[in-house]
């Protein structure tokens, strides 16, 4: 079996070194453990710094795509080059390479697809405590959405199995590292975590420029995901409660106007009327979005299967390199 760590860069020339110094080239289990650097636009030595440390391969953008497309990009490539399992780590160095084998063993005994590393948040000196408690809200939001029991969502040090990676699709710029989550999560992949360890920080991080945007950027991608898988349930809850609320200005105004003083509750006959408009064409969007989720789900298939065909040795599955094995 073949083990692909993959490494997405931008401009880490300084600290890519030390990244691979650490990681190893033997794991127990594997036959072939190999590298992969995605170097996203970088405008330093990144690429040659990569060749000089022994990286077995190295897939370039010419312009910087932003992480998530990188992260995509290096699953593509692994498994076009028929890896069995892949390993995502930083290039910054953060995680500990160590426990790559802890990372791999879930998979290796059949219990999971896909292996988060968790860190320990708490302890981590160079998070602050505000970066603290968005990390673990954010964890939080992720598991009631995603249905997964994930502790440390964010986290980027994670692993595999080439069925899961053919699985994955990543629609924003910003991270993966939710969005593959919750698509894990809904799809039904199985997914489950393993504690890690980190080293101490060698540049401050650059895909949290502040707390504001973190948590701007975060939340709507897990409102777009949820709205994604979860549309019918969506629309629909945002329909009937516009509905809801509608019947309920229409029965106050009823009220006044058996009453006899309709006459001055006017504005709540005129509101009702909007709400009741907004929760049908709500609940009719509901309807389309289910019809639209169930063509997704076909494409998405379709797109699956058309990997397993276009990439050399993505026509077996992990259990069948086991039985090669023995």
């Amino acid at each position: 079996m073949k083990l692909i760590i993959q490494i997405p860069c931008f401009n880490e020339a300084d600290t890519l070194p030390i990244t691979l110094k650490d990681l190893p080239r033997e794991v127990a289990g594997f036959d072939r453990v190999e590298w992969l650097v995605i170097n996203d636009g970088s405008s330093d030595r990144t690429v040659e710094v990569a060749r000089e440390n022994g990286v077995d391969h190295i897939v370039s953008f010419t312009n910087n795509q932003g992480l998530a497309r990188t992260f995509l990009a290096g699953l593509d490539s692994c498994i076009k080059l028929g890896a069995d399992v892949i390993v995502n780590t930083d290039a910054d160095n953060q995680y500990m390479a160590a426990d790559i084998p802890a990372l791999v063993a879930p998979i290796l005994a059949g219990r999971a697809d896909v292996v988060i590393g968790a860190r320990p948040i708490s302890g981590i000196e160079s998070f602050s405590l505000v970066k603290k408690m968005l990390q673990k809200a954010g964890s939080s939001v992720v598991r009631f959405v995603s249905k997964t029991e994930v502790p440390d969502a964010p986290s980027g040090f994670r692993a595999m199995t080439r069925e899961a990676a053919m699985r994955f699709n990543v629609f924003n710029d910003y991270t993966y590292t939710l969005e593959t989550i919750i698509q894990a999560g809904q799809k039904n992949i199985a997914t489950t975590s393993v504690p890690v360890r980190v080293n101490s920080a060698l540049r401050p991080s650059r895909l949290m420029k502040s707390n504001s945007a973190y948590i701007r950027k975060s939340f709507v991608t897990i409102v777009r995901i949820f709205v994604v898988y979860k549309a019918f349930r969506f629309f629909m809850s945002v329909g009937l409660t516009a509905l809801i609320l509608g019947l309920l200005g229409g029965s106050r105004y009823l009220y006044y106007y058996v009453t006899g003083d309709g006459a001055g509750h006017v504005q709540s006959l005129i509101l009702s009327s909007i709400l009741l408009g907004v929760g049908f064409q709500t609940v009719l969007t509901a309807f389309l979005a289910d019809l639209l989720a169930v063509n997704r789900r076909l494409m998405e298939d379709v797109q699956y299967r058309v990997k397993k065909l276009e990439f050399p040795g993505a026509g077996h599955s992990l259990s069948d390199s086991r039985k090669k094995q023995q």
